[in-house]
């Protein structure tokens, strides 16, 4: 039986977490939503087990990289992917903590999906496998 892996996506936006939670479930992951730092600190360390988080760092009740300093001191470790746009924290060293970086814009969905893809060894990579060839 293959595992299956919990994403929390933390996005301010409502629009923009369900339509992350729409194509992440569509590769096959649990999916869990957020609307800022209270809810997501809330499942990080409250709730069931999660796999990765999808953070976007604009959260309406923290100050940019707070929440991502708040998982990073977790333990086990927990991989954080920063979804956001990356020109508002080029400079920000907090950013390096994370396991990935993925810049908004309209490609970014298929990128997220890789991403989350190779660090969990998730669905896709299961879909490639069950195939015999990549996929793009």
């Amino acid at each position: 039986m293959e595992k299956e892996f919990t994403i929390l996506i933390a996005d301010r936006n409502h629009h923009v977490r369900e339509l992350l939670k729409r194509e992440m479930m569509a590769e096959g992951y649990i999916i869990r939503v957020a609307k800022n730092g209270q809810e997501v600190l809330k499942w990080v360390y409250d709730q069931e087990p999660l796999d990765l988080v999808i953070l976007d760092l604009d959260l309406p009740d923290f100050e940019e990289t707070q929440v991502l300093d708040k998982i990073n001191d977790r333990v086990p470790y927990l991989p954080v992917v920063i979804h956001t746009f990356v020109s508002e924290y080029n400079n920000n060293p907090a950013i390096k903590t994370a396991a990935g970086l993925v810049e908004k814009d309209g490609s970014s969905i298929s990128r997220l999906k890789e991403m989350v893809s190779s660090l969990l060894g998730g669905p896709i990579q299961r879909k490639q496998k069950d195939n015999g060839r990549i996929s793009s």
